[in-house]
């Protein structure tokens, strides 16, 4: 081999080296998953970023164009409040070089402050737009009386609200927190359409709605020549799966409605808190309108659920990993979902939970028969009876 060759050949190789994988659309071989142990961790470094990018995976958000990191990272609880903007800023600069493209906020998280948060590290990374996806909710229930509802009013000027915290010219994704049936659906539908219209928005969505709901919002809008939702951010675990799992097919295959999901910790079983729910004193849960849910933490809590937890703490010691990410490989192993969204309160815990796409590989049949046969809980769909 010539001089020049060699030298040509080292530069491709140094070329190479700097170079992020590809990351696939639907799935990777297992080839070129990781073989490092479940719990490593590493700081966040352009090695770190290259090393967690090759798991990462991208799906259309429902049938639309949009391409979405299947894993998601949301802003609830840590961002604004309980984190200092260093530790908020490794965070979100680790997300996003370890291939993690949708950034989760609402207006009332941290009374705002997440949102504000969000939007100063957005500024000072400087990150080329188009590389993420910010989806923010307006959630109407948690604000006062006559701030209440979804009126065209109160969804324009919240998103104009919204805008001016994350000191940006659009979201990409609009989310309704909640129907609300004193509003017609037709005028949700049109504001929506309007903040899309006016380039405040690229797409819109709802989140904890009904299958039903989001089934007359896709009827209205096509009725009126209006945009219809594109996803819906629902809940979703272990023990919480008749929506996603009966529902949601329907809606990805009849109207293209995709879903983005949440807590895949099944309320703080883990001992950590996740994206949409956290777990405070006495065993009571207080979610991010506010309201307390004393019902599903005592369910969650129940002798039976620990029992099944104690299993599945066996099965993740044959599969080398943790029950986090077991949880969110379990959820990602449903087609159904686009994108599973959590929390983290540093950046070694992120990288725990990026971990679960190293998991999602050994997810066989037998290993997901044995979940199965743990948990007891598969929903079936009843027939119809006439």
């Amino acid at each position: 081999m010539s001089v020049k060759s060699e030298h040509n050949k080292t530069n491709v190789i140094i070329q190479n080296s700097f170079r992020a994988p590809m990351a696939s659309l639907e799935c990777l071989d297992e080839s070129t998953m990781s073989s490092e142990s479940p719990m490593t961790t590493r700081p966040p470094s352009r090695q770190t970023s290259v090393h967690w990018a090759a798991g990462m995976r991208y799906r259309n958000l429902g049938k639309s164009g949009l391409k979405i990191s299947c894993i998601g990272l949301g802003t609830w609880v840590n961002f604004g409040t309980q984190l200092s903007e260093e530790t908020a800023e490794e965070i979100l600069t680790a997300a996003y070089e370890s291939g993690i493209n949708v950034f989760d906020t609402a207006d009332l998280y941290g009374g705002g402050k997440a949102e504000i948060m969000l939007g100063k590290i957005l500024k000072k990374k400087g990150w080329r737009r188009s590389t993420y996806i910010i989806a923010t909710k307006l959630i109407w229930t948690g604000k006062s009386d006559i701030e209440r509802g979804l009126s065209r009013k109160q969804i324009i000027e919240g998103l104009q609200a919204s805008l001016e915290r994350l000191q940006l010219n659009y979201v990409d994704i609009l989310l309704v927190n909640k129907a609300d049936s004193m509003c017609p659906m037709e005028e949700i539908v049109r504001a929506c359409t309007y903040c899309i219209h006016q380039g405040m928005a690229l797409y819109w969505g709802t989140s904890r709605w009904a299958a039903m709901e989001v089934m007359e919002a896709y009827t209205v809008a096509r009725q009126f020549n209006q945009i219809p939702p594109v996803m819906e951010e629902t809940e979703y675990h272990m023990f919480q799966r008749d929506k996603v799992e009966l529902s949601h097919p329907e809606l990805f295959h009849k109207i293209g409605v995709g879903t983005m999901t949440w807590s895949p910790q099944a309320f703080g079983l883990s001992g950590r808190f996740d994206e949409g729910i956290h777990l405070i004193s006495r065993g009571s849960i207080r979610n991010y309108s506010g309201t307390s849910d004393k019902t599903a933490s005592d369910e969650n809590r129940s002798p039976r659920h620990q029992a099944k937890i104690h299993q599945l703490s066996f099965l993740v010691e044959k599969l080398g990993c943790t029950l986090t990410q077991l949880y969110i490989a379990w959820c990602l192993k449903n087609d159904c979902v686009h994108c599973v969204l959590v929390g983290a309160s540093s950046v070694g815990q992120l990288f725990d939970h990026l971990h679960a796409l190293q998991v999602l590989p050994r997810l066989n049949t037998n290993v997901v028969n044995e979940i199965e046969r743990i948990l007891s809980n598969k929903p079936i769909r009843q027939p119809v009876t006439r």
